[in-house]
């Protein structure tokens, strides 16, 4: 997937979206916007801000997914170009004129796809009708406006997956996600107090600026090399083993044995199991992980999002 620098030679068939989470409705823009492309000889294309620079109105920004994740879902839909700048940078463009400099002149756009509640422009001035008319009518695109996704008759929105992650509801988070909630971070050194109890687990960083599920005990998934491993994981602070401790996903991984320090690892979380406890002493902490690692175990998975 490259960045633009310069507009490509090829018409491209534009996706444009913040995609946090890259949830069910943002795939099918997404799936659109690619199936375009292959029909008409348009190259798949990306339109959406570097994640780190949009914030709400509060100032706060809780993203679903890092940078990295979304850039690794769009190659895995087929997306050959990404336009990526950071929020600042065109904040001050007036809707008419993000049509013309950045869809026509930057991203040579012949196609474009976007969300019924997608705005752009200065103060969101634009909204996805005057896309459809200034493209079509002015400049000759192909516009087309995709209906919201439904699971259940609930609307998918970024925004009700982020407070049910909080709540600590991944099934149904996961759900109108359409894949799994995940941690994707570089392995870290901890004090290694699992190996002395043969419960050898991972700690990864919890990255900053990103929704924090409940703290507690997960069912997870685990991948390594290709291979998908049932786990257990830990989210919040170690309350038993320490104070003042950062914020982790710590995970023990059923069945595998191997040093993964300073790897990448995706894990995926799949439902909660019970709240983060303080317990009373080591030997309890590690009863309780026994316990959890035999439910999970056992655990009949209600669905499969891989």
């Amino acid at each position: 997937m490259i960045d633009l620098q310069s507009p490509p030679e090829k018409k491209t068939s534009v996706a444009l979206g913040l995609f946090d989470g890259c949830h069910r409705g943002h795939k099918q823009v997404i799936k659109r916007a690619v199936e375009r492309a292959r029909k008409y000889g348009l190259a798949p294309a990306v339109f959406t801000f570097d994640t780190n620079t949009v914030t709400s109105k509060s100032g706060a920004s809780e993203r679903i997914m890092t940078d990295r994740q979304k850039r690794d879902f769009f190659r895995s839909y087929g997306i050959e170009y990404i336009y990526s700048p950071k929020f600042s940078d065109l904040k001050d463009l007036s809707a008419e004129d993000f049509i013309e400099k950045i869809l026509v002149k930057k991203m040579n756009c012949g196609a474009v796809f976007c969300g019924k509640d997608f705005t752009f422009g200065k103060n969101a001035g634009g909204n996805s009708r005057l896309l459809a008319d200034i493209c079509g009518g002015r400049y000759g695109i192909f516009c087309d406006i995709i209906a919201d996704e439904t699971v259940d008759g609930v609307k998918v929105s970024s925004t009700r997956i982020r407070e049910l992650i909080r709540e600590g509801k991944l099934l149904d988070a996961n759900m109108l996600l359409g894949h799994f909630y995940s941690v994707c971070e570089p392995v870290i050194h901890g004090h290694e107090l699992g190996r002395t109890m043969n419960f050898p687990t991972i700690n990864q960083l919890i990255p900053e600026n990103t929704v924090v599920p409940k703290y507690g005990v997960y069912a997870s998934f685990t991948e390594i090399d290709g291979k998908i491993y049932r786990s257990i994981t830990n989210i919040g602070v170690k309350p038993t083993v320490e104070k003042n401790s950062a914020l982790l996903a710590e995970t023990y991984i059923i069945g595998y044995e191997g040093d993964l320090y300073g790897q990448r690892i995706k894990v995926s979380l799949y439902d909660f199991v019970r709240p983060e406890m303080k317990f009373g002493s080591i030997d309890e902490l590690f009863a309780r992980i026994a316990a959890d690692t035999e439910y999970v175990k056992n655990l009949e998975y209600k669905y499969n999002l891989f």
